[in-house]
């Protein structure tokens, strides 16, 4: 085996470290501070949460998504070293990949997309853009211009989709009341999703982000979809199946993902 290969496999651990990391720290407190454990919420050392130790005062592992993180970013970390992207170059989309998972990861969970990831992603895509349409032959202003016109279209986009979707969550919420349910006030689109819009608009440009946000928008229909059919095969069907909101997130991403690795 070549030994180099060892270096993409240290650089994906430590992205790994670094995206339990926020998903851990950031939905809690909103910035950078020590990690806790997710039962007893006793404080790691940094040398316990680096080597992914169970915690010391209660004794319970590490969670399944933190070892799930940690091999996913090692196996793409060595795929992108052997296979450098040609639109980002490797150090850029390595850079991009680490981001794409701590906002995945995050949403996952909390169903969140937190202002200050999108404001670091507003500059990473005007980065990410500008370099896209530099290769392409655009002079530096031109390619500025590009990002800057994608991330007013994605923002755009996603802002109308969110006023529909503020529509269909009243909706939804007349609905449980007149059942006796109280409302959860879920949201079909959040706030952060238009923001998130805005960033990959950034990193797509304007000639980009529309196939970009269509692939997103396919994907995370074919999953509520899926999880409709899923109930029904279930028997656990029921119109308020219809009114179950996920988070879109990582769906928009995979689209900006398949646009700037992929397509």
């Amino acid at each position: 085996m070549n030994a180099t290969i060892l270096i993409p496999l240290l650089l994906g651990w430590l992205g790994g470290l670094f995206v339990n990391y926020t998903a851990d720290v950031l939905p809690r407190t909103r910035r950078f501070s020590p990690p806790l454990c997710r039962n007893c919420e006793s404080q790691f050392s940094f040398m316990d949460y680096l080597a992914l130790r169970a915690c010391r005062a209660c004794g319970i592992v590490r969670s399944l998504r933190t070892w799930a993180v940690q091999i996913a970013m090692c196996a793409s970390f060595a795929y992108f070293w052997l296979n450098p992207p040609r639109a980002l170059g490797l150090p850029l989309s390595l850079i991009v990949l680490v981001y794409f998972a701590v906002i995945t990861v995050i949403d996952l969970e909390q169903r969140l997309i937190l202002f200050p990831t999108s404001v670091f992603g507003a500059a990473l895509g005007l980065v990410v853009g500008a370099g896209v349409y530099l290769k392409i032959g655009l002079t530096f202003l031109q390619a500025i211009g590009a990002s800057l016109a994608g991330g007013l279209i994605g923002f755009g986009i996603m802002y109308l989709l969110y006023q529909f979707g503020t529509l269909v969550a009243r909706y939804r919420a007349r609905k449980l009341q007149a059942e006796g349910m109280a409302d959860d006030e879920e949201e079909a689109l959040g706030g952060g999703d238009v923001y998130l819009g805005g960033v990959l608009g950034l990193m797509l440009g304007y000639l980009y982000i529309l196939n970009g946000l269509a692939i997103g928008v396919l994907i995370g229909g074919a999953v509520s979809l899926a999880l409709i059919l899923a109930s029904a095969l279930q028997r656990k069907y029921s119109s308020n199946a219809l009114m179950v909101f996920i988070p879109y997130g990582p769906y928009l991403i995979a689209g900006a993902f398949y646009m700037l690795f992929v397509g």
